[in-house]
């Protein structure tokens, strides 16, 4: 008589899968099927990782940049992310504070490991990206989610940050650009909830790896910029995934503190060790050969942009939805609660009926929406807002 399996850990019960990478499985397999699936549901580029970044990559391979490097990552790397803080926030940080990780996921995670204890609240502004609040519960902390609709441009006020704060808070998240919404804050936006978060000595771990994703004259901000008390308590996670159209590299970069710095780097030691050797020494070029990186991000950044405004536009004509135009990423985040369907219905029936591949707005904390990235071709943008004019149609009558 065969045993039963023995129980899982109470983190591998605890912790739920990625919505958006389920999503975007099914539409993969779909396609793969010989559907004509109009995918909207990847958070990456679509375009290819410049070639002066692939170049360094393959002659860092060709040398023999294969052996073990420094858990933080290489020194080259560290320095060039020093430089580049400095030159474009006025951020002075030593080479010794920067880590670099598996991906901008890890570095995140890390993240909370260093500055949460269990049973420590975190307060996350709801629409989220999908894994902080897993990441939380991974660190045996408690995620508190803040909801911030689309009648506050998606951002967290002041007012509501103060209302969740409890004696257990320890950590808030911001994430501006954002994902799911594409919200940027403001300067004075963000400075109200950095004072909010010091007068409670709370951490604040800004997540900015969309800083260079921006349009209609928006500009990015770092609490850490706002005064010295700030910058002693902001951690910055960022990459090179968005930015650089490096998503597979898996680089992701964190700069802290000394005291968290070194606390990242003794955890990373411990559970993955360094990021891939030869792929740092790309990151590298994409920092140091400035004016070739910043020809290829101004390409993506007019595709984008075109992108955003055409696909804004149709999706206000498609009557039941209304959408705010996103400052920031690649994402927009439609409102469909007219329609009376729970946004997993709606992205399932829509999938099934006419191969659209959305992600509900629940897998971000915020029912009756849906996120659309528009990181992908024009013509399948257009096919795809088409498609999803003519579903809901069907469900108005």
């Amino acid at each position: 008589m065969s045993q039963a399996p023995a129980p899982l850990s109470s983190w591998a019960l605890n912790v739920s899968p990625s919505p958006t990478l389920a999503v975007d499985a099914k539409a993969k397999a779909l396609a793969a099927a010989g559907e004509d699936v109009c995918g909207f549901a990847a958070g990456e580029p679509d375009f290819d990782t410049p070639e002066h970044i692939k170049d360094a990559c393959i002659a860092a391979l060709k040398s023999g940049k294969t052996k073990y490097a420094p858990t933080p990552g290489i020194e080259p790397l560290r320095q060039a992310l020093a430089d580049k803080y400095l030159a474009d926030y006025g951020l002075k940080y030593a080479p010794s504070q920067f880590i670099v990780s598996p991906g901008g996921k890890f570095s995140c995670y890390l993240t909370i490991l260093a500055t949460c204890s269990p049973g420590d609240e975190v307060i996350i502004p709801a629409p989220f990206w999908v894994s902080y609040p897993e990441m939380v519960k991974l660190a045996g902390a408690v995620p508190k989610l803040v909801l911030a609709d689309d009648s506050t441009g998606f951002k967290l006020t002041p007012a509501q940050l103060e209302a969740a704060i409890t004696p257990k808070t320890r950590l808030l998240i911001i994430n501006s650009p954002s994902n799911p919404t594409g919200a940027v804050y403001t300067k004075p936006e963000l400075e109200a909830l950095t004072a909010v978060a010091l007068k409670h000595n709370l951490y604040i771990m800004s997540d900015e790896i969309y800083e260079h994703l921006t349009y209609d004259g928006a500009k990015h901000y770092s609490p850490a910029t706002f005064s010295k008390e700030a910058f002693d308590r902001t951690i910055i996670v960022s990459g090179f995934a968005k930015t650089y159209a490096m998503t597979g590299w898996r680089l992701g970069t964190t700069v802290a503190p000394p005291h968290i710095a070194k606390a990242i780097s003794e955890l990373q030691s411990q559970m993955t060790s360094n990021a891939t050797t030869f792929a740092q020494y790309g990151a590298v070029a994409a920092l140091k050969e400035k004016e070739k990186t910043d020809a290829a991000l101004k390409t993506m950044l007019v595709a984008f942009d075109r992108r955003r405004k055409f696909l804004h536009s149709e999706l206000n004509k498609i009557p039941g939805i209304k959408c705010l135009l996103a400052e920031g990423a690649f994402y927009l985040f439609p409102n469909i609660s007219s329609f009376g369907l729970s946004s997993v219905d709606f992205c399932s029936r829509l999938l099934e009926a006419e191969k659209v591949a959305a992600v509900p707005g629940s897998a971000f904390g915020a029912e009756g929406y849906l996120r659309l990235s528009y990181a992908t071709s024009d013509e399948i943008i257009a096919k795809g807002v088409s498609r999803l004019a003519k579903f809901c149609a069907t469900l108005k009558k």
